[in-house]
């Protein structure tokens, strides 16, 4: 997907020979400049955050966000740490109490996200009716659409798909998680997987031919643009960071979208390279959630449904997407000619 630049967001010190100064891994972490780094609020943050994203990571790795009244956290393994280390809790909104699974991707935190009763972890898997219902939702949109000189995959596809496929009727209560609940963070991943793939129509043509490749893709456009871009946690007691110390007690925005780009973990972060062998597998969400095993299914049926319903999918004529939104962000147009 395409990244417009913003004015409003401070760029890079550029060194005086006019080259922008990077942030070598062998140079010493600068500390935490509290309140003086850029808003996650600021004018045009919404409109380009990875530019931000950028700033942050290599300025202020470790900053208070007055406006957001957060400190906001940008270098992977220091987001990492948040989501991952017992001297963080989550907020008592986000269902994610001290000890449990931290909102993250998919995954909205709750504790029943765990249980391993409810969904084959083990094989990767979800129900047989689950998946008969996401392979007959998926072929019935894509054979409505296919026939059409041109159509909005976001409006016609992508935000059917998950409700389709999850809540119609019939659906078992025991399927009903708080995370199967929230489709949109499915739509969301969905549509920015597909947009990443119609970029590339020598990549779209490749799983034409090795549908396998499909799960690939899907984590990496998770990393790459993931559908919730932002998490909030707490500390429970004082923790240094590369950046410096967080005191106890405080908010924290995990800046998942900058963490999923950081160079000092992923070669060429920029890049939407599904066959990379440094593949972050952790970006959807716990193992054991049913949204994360939902929504990768849903990613390749729908894929399947849609190559095999319309062989020559490719964009509209003239038409480029564009991610909006900030906390969660995504496409919210996909113009395409089924083909």
């Amino acid at each position: 997907m395409q990244a417009d630049t913003s004015g409003d967001i401070p760029a890079p010190t550029p060194s005086p020979e006019g080259r922008t100064v990077r942030r070598p891994s062998t140079l010493p972490r600068r500390a935490a400049r509290a309140g003086g780094g850029p808003s996650l609020l600021a004018p045009g943050a919404a409109h380009d955050p990875y530019r931000l994203y950028r700033v942050l990571r290599e300025e202020y790795p470790l900053t208070y966000d007055a406006p957001l009244g957060a400190w906001l956290v940008s270098r992977h393994d220091d987001v990492a740490t948040a989501l991952t280390d017992p001297r963080f809790a989550g907020f008592p909104h986000d269902g994610a109490p001290r000890g449990g699974p931290a909102p993250l991707g998919l995954c909205h935190g709750s504790a029943r996200c765990l249980s391993r009763d409810r969904y084959a972890v083990a094989a990767g898997s979800v129900p047989a009716h689950l998946a008969s219902r996401v392979e007959r939702t998926a072929y019935v949109l894509a054979r409505r659409i296919a026939g059409r000189p041109q159509a909005d995959l976001v409006e016609e596809f992508c935000r059917w798909l998950p409700i389709g496929a999850g809540t119609g009727a019939g659906t078992r209560a025991a399927d009903a998680t708080p995370c199967t609940r929230h489709t949109g963070l499915r739509e969301t991943a969905l549509a920015s997987l597909l947009a990443n793939l119609l970029d590339d129509p020598d990549l779209l043509a490749a799983l034409r031919i090795e549908p396998a490749l499909t799960g690939r893709a899907w984590t990496e456009s998770l990393r790459r643009d993931p559908p919730v871009q932002v998490v909030l946690r707490r500390t429970v007691a004082e923790v240094t960071l590369s950046g410096g110390t967080l005191p106890a007690r405080a908010p924290v925005a995990c800046l998942i979208g900058s963490a999923g780009r950081d160079p000092e973990r992923f070669a060429a972060p920029d890049v939407f390279d599904p066959f990379r062998r440094d593949q972050d597998r952790g970006t959807p969400g716990p193992a054991g959630c049913p949204a994360v095993l939902l929504g990768r299914m849903e990613a390749e049926q729908g894929l399947r449904a849609l190559l095999d319903a319309m062989p020559a999918l490719r964009w509209a004529d003239g038409f480029r997407p564009a991610a909006t939104g900030l906390l969660t962000r995504g496409p919210r147009s996909l113009l395409v000619q089924p083909g």
